[in-house]
């Protein structure tokens, strides 16, 4: 299935479609509110104010899988986002990102980026994908990878370098 064919739904309950998002590199992190790794919220905030009029977007989408750090609704989630880290890019609703119920877009991901030893599964929140201009998944990152290490990655892509 293609990257920009997958039907999402914003944090808002408004459909959306990633074709929004074609020509832009993105940053695609499964996210939770009460996760050791929350500060990171921080660093992509940073990145995305630093990197998006150049054509970066990062996509959150929170899940509740990993602990049950993710526990609030779409509004309390985005409230919570919006006053203790300032986070302007897009949030989504919450999703399954393993098992039966599993988002169509992290099916996709996990499948073109498979993790340490070929496994699927996301083992934890703040996991992330990095995707091309062209909706090629270049690389997947774990939790611990904070976002300020993938900025040299993020900018290659942005001037159209390679994909690794």
């Amino acid at each position: 299935m293609n990257l920009y064919e997958i039907p999402v739904t914003d944090i808002s309950g408004q459909e959306k479609n990633l074709s929004d998002y074609k020509g832009k590199v993105l940053l695609i992190v499964n996210v939770a509110s009460q996760c050791g790794f929350t500060p990171q919220y921080e660093g992509l905030q940073k990145l995305y104010d630093e990197k998006r009029a150049e054509g970066f977007e990062i996509l959150g989408f929170p899940c509740n899988q990993f602990g049950e750090q993710e526990k609030g609704s779409e509004s309390e989630i985005e409230n919570f986002c919006k006053v203790n880290f300032g986070v302007t890019f897009p949030l989504f609703a919450k999703i399954d990102v393993n098992g039966t119920n599993e988002n169509p877009l992290f099916k996709v991901l996990k499948s073109e980026a498979p993790g340490f030893l070929g496994t699927k599964k996301i083992k934890w929140n703040f996991t992330k994908f990095l995707v091309d201009r062209n909706g090629k998944v270049i690389g997947r990152f774990s939790s611990s990878t904070k976002p300020e290490k993938l900025k040299e990655k993020i900018e290659k892509l942005l001037a159209g370098g390679g994909s690794r």
